[in-house]
C-alpha cells in the first residue's frame, strides 16, 4: 500500500512528461531526425538541465516540450495536458498560463522601458491596465531592479537585461520556466548572478526550471543533468551523481 501511495504521489508531482517524442524536418531534399525517441518525464520545482554539442537537438526538444513546435511522432503533457490536443489558439493561451521563457538574446522590445517589457505578455493575455502594472512591478522586485523599471534596454548591462527577461517570464504566474542558453550572451560573474537568481526563484516561488546549456559549470548546479547526442538522450543524471558529468564534459568537447 505504501509503494502504491508513494507512486501514486510521484506521478501527481510530474509537470512534464515526454514518451517516445520524435520531430524530423523535411528540406526538400533530405529528412533531417532531430529527435529520434525521447522519452523524460520531470517533477514539479525541479531545475534540469539539458546539454550536449552543438546540433544535438537539446533547443529542439524544449521546443517540442514547450509546444513552441509541434512533435513528428510521439506524446507531450504539460501539467497532465496532452499538448497534441491541443488547438494552435488553445497551445497559445496555454502557454501564456503555464510558461514562461528566458532567452540568451534577452529579446526586448528596444522602444519599451524595462517595466512596459514586463507588462506586454501580460496585457497581450487581456489582464487590465492596471493589474499588469501590479503583477510586473511585482515580478521586477523579485528580480531586484525596481529602479531600473522606467529605462530602456539600451540603458541597461547585459545582466540587467536578462533579469528583466526573467521578470516578464514571471509576471504570468507560470508553473514551468525554459530557458534558451540564459547565460550565453554573459560573462561568467553575470552568468552565475543570473543561475543564482533562478535557484533562488526555484527555492521561493517552486518554480519548475529547464535550462538548455552548452555550459558544464552551469548544468553541474541543476537538480538533474540530461545530456544528449544525435537526437537521443544519452544520459540522465540526478544531483546525487553528478560527479560523472565531468564524464561527458570530456566527450562533449571532443565532439
Amino acid at each position: 500500500m505504501e509503494l502504491e501511495q508513494s507512486s501514486d504521489t510521484h506521478q501527481k508531482n510530474i509537470i512534464i512528461e515526454a514518451i517516445d517524442v520524435h520531430k524530423h524536418y523535411d528540406t526538400g531534399k533530405v529528412v533531417v531526425k532531430a529527435l529520434q525517441g525521447v522519452t523524460l518525464r520531470i517533477q514539479r520545482k525541479e531545475v534540469v538541465a539539458i546539454m550536449g554539442p552543438s546540433g544535438c537537438g537539446k533547443t529542439t526538444l524544449l521546443n517540442c516540450l514547450s509546444g513552441l513546435d509541434r512533435v513528428t511522432q510521439g506524446t507531450v503533457r504539460i501539467a497532465n495536458q496532452d499538448i497534441r490536443d491541443l488547438s494552435d489558439r488553445q497551445l497559445t493561451l496555454f502557454r501564456a498560463r503555464e510558461m514562461g521563457f528566458v532567452f540568451q538574446t534577452y529579446n526586448l522590445l528596444p522602444v519599451l522601458t524595462g517595466l512596459e517589457n514586463v507588462e506586454l505578455p501580460l496585457l497581450v493575455s487581456g489582464v487590465s491596465a492596471r493589474e499588469a502594472r501590479i503583477r510586473a512591478l511585482a515580478s521586477i522586485e523579485q528580480i531586484g531592479l525596481r529602479d531600473w523599471a522606467s529605462h530602456r534596454p539600451a540603458e541597461m548591462s547585459g545582466g540587467q537585461r536578462q533579469r528583466f527577461a526573467i521578470a516578464r517570464a514571471l509576471a504570468t504566474t507560470p508553473s514551468i520556466v525554459w530557458a534558451d542558453e540564459p547565460t550565453g550572451a554573459l560573462d561568467s560573474v553575470t552568468s552565475q548572478e543570473i543561475i543564482d537568481l533562478m535557484l533562488t526563484l526555484n527555492h521561493k516561488l517552486g518554480l519548475t526550471f529547464v535550462w538548455v546549456t552548452h555550459a558544464l559549470e552551469i548544468a553541474r548546479q541543476a537538480n538533474r543533468v540530461i545530456t544528449m547526442a544525435d537526437g537521443l538522450i544519452q544520459e540522465d543524471i540526478p544531483i546525487e551523481a553528478q560527479a560523472s558529468v565531468s564524464t561527458f564534459g570530456e566527450r562533449g568537447a571532443q565532439r
